[in-house]
């Protein structure tokens, strides 16, 4: 083979060798693309979130209490028992002392010592509480705790007291201690009147024209939430049993599509050892007033150790987590590392001070949601506003930026209200601005032009091989049909076997023209192993070499693969 040949081979395997790289190069990118890399905890927040909603359930009504008169009769005696006291050495012989001995007793004895009277006092008052909750369907199913939505009777009377009763219980202190007169009174005096009337008005406490509301705090068109979200009224649909039962609740809020949802999974999806995830709104953070409103409305993330399964003596199943968990947080989704619920947190252990610990918080599991649900027959399912959302976030985080773009505006267009995408689609914006962009197809641009310009060479190299054949095969005279080629003043094969001494040149498959002699043999050609060429052999070979270093050239300065 000549080098010409060879120079031609050569340049085509080279070509060769940098398509498989590109196509090898590629194909290994897209294999490596699994879950973004980013941790667990950042990944499950941003697509759980937007599916996580602030409940509240209000109660309003006319809080009513009589004006208390004191018995006269049972305060005289009271008064002889706590001079018996002092002249006994029992208690100190000073003003103060026995003040405090007959406040003791009042206090523990309210009803003993004072009546009921009228004329009643009211006050207007509001009072309820905050809880998470979690949509299950685009249509606007939503699942929450039990006590999330309901209020015994005797909590329901404890809260609006504490909430109403502040001003009267003050008032009645003070008119008591004025009666009393002489007796030389201190803060903790004050502090022990005061707690008579706080338990004899709870005690007479009437509330008049109750109503409950249910409802959820959604945000405003374009993400956000701020002083101006009302809360969007919600039905219930079912309610189970307060911890330790069923503490399940399933409302409905009207008029919802596309809206963001999270996937259940099962109970097996973990076990002991297993790092769960709870997404909600802690108590501690919604209820103070140091942090904005709008900071107060995002859900927060803990995460902790699943570290057993319980039940309780009704048979109700119950997984125990080390996962942090406050008041609010009730209702609130539990994750597995998978992104899936897998139950939905209840309750925590408190200290005999009524502080919260985080050693002992209890999820129902999903199994006992799945239950509810199809009694309702409520499916849960997912709208093209979760699955395009969930992609967009893993091409965002994979700083895909001009991929995720697009996706996070089809979820805004889809659900205005979306609480979040708003703040992606500035992002990525910026982002590609800002040249952080690392979309991978960024490069097929690249990969499209040097497969081209791979298929050109090749194309080219083929040519100029067929081309070289036919040069080649010109030298020879055509052979007529029905015989293989032979080469050049070599003996023709019969049809049966090798021709005799009267054998025939190749020559051509016609006859000559008329006026032509026929000619017998092939026209002259170069010694074997030559390298006569002509002009344009060189001109394509060139060409070739160009296309070469122009496809090198351009897949060096090919954006890098992150």
């Amino acid at each position: 083979m000549n080098g010409y040949i060879t120079r031609k081979l050569s340049l085509v395997a080279a070509a060769a060798a940098i398509a498989l790289g590109v196509t090898a190069g590629a194909a290994t990118a897209a294999n490596a693309d699994g879950e973004p890399d980013v941790p667990v905890g950042t990944r499950l927040a941003a697509k759980a979130h937007p599916a996580v909603q602030l409940t509240s359930l209000t109660y309003s009504g006319q809080v009513v209490v009589p004006t208390p008169e004191i018995k006269q009769s049972a305060l005289q005696a009271l008064a002889r028992q706590a001079a018996t006291a002092a002249i006994t050495g029992k208690i100190a012989q000073d003003e103060r002392n026995i003040a405090k001995y007959i406040f003791q007793k009042m206090a523990a004895n309210p009803n003993a010592y004072l009546r009921a009277v009228g004329p009643n006092r009211s006050v207007d008052a509001e009072v309820g509480g905050l809880c998470t909750g979690w949509w299950v369907t685009p249509d606007g199913y939503m699942v929450t705790g039990a006590h999330c939505v309901e209020t015994g009777e005797e909590q329901l009377g404890q809260m609006f007291a504490q909430q109403a009763l502040a001003k009267f219980n003050k008032e009645d202190a003070a008119a008591v201690l004025q009666e009393l007169g002489d007796y030389q009174t201190d803060e903790e005096i004050v502090k022990l009147a005061t707690q008579i009337f706080v338990t004899f008005n709870n005690t007479h406490l009437k509330i008049q024209g109750l109503q409950k509301q249910l409802s959820v705090l959604q945000s405003l068109p374009g993400g956000g939430v701020d002083k101006t979200a009302k809360p969007v009224p919600a039905e219930l649909v079912s309610v189970g049993e307060s911890y330790p039962g069923k503490d399940f609740a399933l409302l409905k809020v009207n008029n919802q599509q596309n809206l963001p949802t999270v996937p259940l999974g099962d109970d097996g999806d973990v076990q002991t050892g297993d790092t769960l995830y709870i997404s909600g709104f802690p108590g501690l953070v919604t209820n103070t007033p140091f942090f904005s409103l709008e900071s107060k409305l995002d859900p927060a993330l803990t995460e902790g150790p699943y570290n057993a399964k319980r039940t309780t003596q009704t048979g109700v199943p119950y997984i125990q987590t080390q996962a942090p968990a406050y008041h609010g947080n009730s209702g609130g989704p539990v994750f597995s590392r998978q992104g899936k619920v897998i139950g939905m947190l209840i309750a925590g252990s408190v200290t005999d001070g009524g502080e919260n610990t985080e050693s002992q918080t209890f999820v129902l599991p999903v199994s006992v949601i799945k239950e509810k649900l199809n009694e309702k027959n409520v499916k849960p399912s997912q709208a093209l506003t979760s699955t395009r959302y969930s992609e967009a976030l893993d091409d965002f985080f994979r700083h895909h930026y001009s991929l995720a773009l697009p996706k996070f505006r089809e979820v805004q267009a889809l659900f205005p209200n979306h609480p979040y995408v708003a703040k992606y689609i500035s992002d990525s914006q910026q982002a590609i601005s800002s040249g952080k962009d690392e979309t991978p197809s960024s490069t097929l641009p690249w990969i499209l032009v040097g497969g081209g310009a791979v298929v050109v060479v090749v194309l080219a190299a083929v040519v100029i091989l067929s081309l070289g054949r036919k040069r080649r095969r010109a030298a020879a005279p055509p052979v007529p049909a029905g015989f293989a080629a032979a080469p050049p003043w070599q003996p023709v094969p019969g049809p049966y076997g090798p021709a005799g001494p009267q054998h025939e040149l190749a020559g051509p498959p016609y006859h000559a023209p008329q006026g032509y002699p026929a000619q017998h043999g092939a026209p002259p050609r170069p010694p074997y192993g030559g390298q006569q060429q002509n002009a344009g052999d060189e001109r394509q070979l060139a060409d070739l070499e160009r296309e070469l270093a122009e496809l090198r050239r351009r897949l060096q300065d090919r954006p890098s693969e992150h």
